[in-house]
């Protein structure tokens, strides 16, 4: 059953995201307001925002709902210090859509405008997709949300690799992520 949001659900919430310009991020972790219902919002696979079945425009709305955006143990929510509402997201929240290697970084680039950097607080894994048996790479962006790597960004990632013990690995930060083992699909 799906519980209706509160009348100004999706006007609160954008008016709680817009305090994160100029500041960093609004501190979601530290709001614990009551679930309020489900929003018909949902992040694509294909990284498109939706709202009740059309494509959000506005990339800085994109932005500025991904700014209270967060992983609770029963799902993804937008959360403002009164509300909480919950979204679907299909696959990840976030696409890391490009990267740059900056001295021994690797710095991603995710396609809501967060800058990440490769450490071991943001590792890299890749896990196999069950359905296709393809490598499925992620970076972790913060608070337990991730990005998924784009496969251009992952073809970037395997052709700078080394191989480590049978695997290739790119290393940022100091840190070693291995990508997948040599011959299986990564190469």
């Amino acid at each position: 059953m799906t519980d209706t949001p509160p009348s100004g659900g999706l006007s609160a919430i954008t008016a709680a995201a817009k305090q994160a310009p100029g500041r960093g991020l609004p501190p979601v972790h530290l709001w614990h307001p009551d679930h309020c219902g489900d929003i018909d919002i949902v992040i694509r696979a294909d990284g498109t925002w939706m709202h009740e079945n059309s494509p959000i425009g506005r990339r800085e709305l994109v932005r500025l709902f991904s700014t209270v955006l967060r992983l609770d143990p029963d799902g993804y929510h937008l959360v403002t210090p009164a509300e909480k509402m919950r979204i679907t997201v299909e696959d990840l929240p976030f696409r890391a859509v490009a990267m740059e290697r900056r001295d021994d970084a690797l710095v991603f680039t995710t396609d809501v405008g967060d800058d990440v950097t490769a450490d071991a607080a943001h590792p890299i894994t890749v896990e196999t997709d069950p359905a296709t048996g393809e490598p499925a790479p992620r970076i972790h962006v913060r608070r337990g949300l991730e990005a998924r790597i784009v496969r251009s960004v992952f073809y970037d990632l395997v052709e700078m690799a080394e191989v480590v013990d049978g695997r290739l690995t790119v290393t940022s930060c100091g840190q070693a992520f291995p990508l997948g083992p040599v011959g299986a699909g990564v190469e």
